[in-house]
């Protein structure tokens, strides 16, 4: 302990205070004054000799406060799921990624062969504006029953593997639209307050509820409210992204892209009077879908030569994981443009010259109306039909 030295002072070295009567002091006397005064001095020199040392703690309030945060911590683990602690990495993403890329997404699937494959690509393409605008111009039970018959189509037309993954991520972007518009599109409720008072304070009685059981708001959640409108925005939107998306799915898959680009030749030769480059387009669209395949088979392969190197990933930092994404990435589009060069040298080799309107571009597909091909234009006249009538009905 540091030692205190405690000056004495002289009460009568310290000048005389000027006494003022005041009615809310107590009146002192001198000596008395002088004797306070001499140990607040004492004070201050007490506490300027020896300097302030800080209270340790004590072994059980430092223990009591470890527990508590041991156990704080323990109760927020415990609703962590255990899948998200440990189980995502990067190598399960990397697993995940190639395993997305072996399904094929929007790629023709030759077998098993069944009567979509022999459909008129012409019809198939009628088919597909019929259905980007029949989700949009019908109600509600007509959008649903929709999508319920694609999703039917693609479960009896579709492999095993592949219906069950496109139809998974197709569901899953059109729930999370319907539940979003659902909830936004009138979900806030509005903030203007009515000028006129209740029907109470005006004496007149309260107008008599919807017989028929008739409600604006079919749901709340919290500050959110579902309502009629927000199930109209939900329905149309999210039925049109699954139309949209399936049907487009359920043609890429049973039409090869040489059968696709001589239709979408047939429908535009009309545009060639007009000026409008046909022939470009074509060969952009033809290329284009051959050239699905090999970005899919590169993300692929490279996610499979960095998993079957079988890094440590614990023994890497943060950085060193993050750049090797990013060489990842950069291997991709190096793969991609490599190959579009050999594309583009094969192309020069067999005469093209960067004019596709002197250069014939063979589709190798012969195009036949058939018995299928009416059948298929005759239930989409049904089924225009129901949706109009449907229209009337509600």
């Amino acid at each position: 302990m540091a030692a205190v030295h405690l000056r004495p002072f002289h009460p009568l070295a310290l000048p005389a205070a000027k006494i003022t009567a005041s009615p809310n002091r107590l009146h002192l006397s001198a000596k008395a004054r002088a004797r306070s005064r001499s140990a607040r001095f004492a004070l201050l020199v007490c506490s300027a000799s020896s300097p302030a040392t800080p209270a340790a703690p004590s072994p059980s309030s430092s223990s009591g406060d470890t527990s508590g945060a041991a156990e704080a911590a323990a109760r927020w683990a415990a609703w962590i799921p255990r899948a998200a602690v440990g189980g995502v990495g990067p190598e399960k993403v990397l697993r995940l990624i190639s395993g997305a890329a072996a399904t094929p997404i929007c790629q023709f699937v030759d077998s098993p062969r069944t009567f979509l494959h022999s459909v008129d690509p012409r019809v198939k393409l009628v088919w597909l504006l019929a259905l980007v605008v029949l989700p949009a111009r019908s109600n509600i039970y007509m959008r649903f029953g929709l999508v319920a018959c694609l999703a039917l189509l693609s479960m009896w037309v579709l492999p095993n593997h592949v219906w069950k993954d496109q139809l998974g991520r197709v569901t899953l972007l059109s729930g999370i639209i319907f539940i979003m518009l659902g909830f936004g599109s009138d979900g806030a409720p509005s903030l203007v307050q009515t000028r006129t008072p209740p029907p109470s304070v005006l004496g007149v009685p309260n107008i008599p509820s919807s017989l028929s059981g008739y409600s604006y708001t079919i749901m709340k959640l919290g500050p959110l409210q579902f309502t009629r409108k927000g199930l109209s925005v939900a329905s149309t939107s999210a039925c049109l992204s699954f139309a949209i998306f399936q049907s487009a799915s359920l043609c890429l898959t049973t039409t090869t892209p040489e059968q696709l680009a001589s239709a979408l030749w047939w429908f535009m030769i009309p545009l060639k009077l007009i000026g409008a480059p046909v022939p470009e387009i074509i060969l952009t669209l033809l290329l284009s879908l051959r050239f699905i395949n090999l970005v899919f088979d590169e993300v692929r392969n490279s996610a499979l030569a960095i998993v079957t190197r079988r890094i440590d990933w614990k023994k890497l930092a943060t950085m060193e994981t993050i750049e090797i994404f990013f060489n990842y990435v950069q291997r991709i589009f190096k793969n991609i443009f490599d190959h579009a060069e050999q594309i583009s040298k094969a192309m020069v080799a067999r005469g093209y010259r960067g004019d596709p309107s002197k250069h014939k571009i063979y589709f190798l597909a012969e195009s036949s109306f058939g018995i299928v091909d009416a059948l298929s234009l005759l239930c989409l006249l049904a089924v225009m039909g129901l949706a109009s009538f449907s229209e009337r009905l509600v």
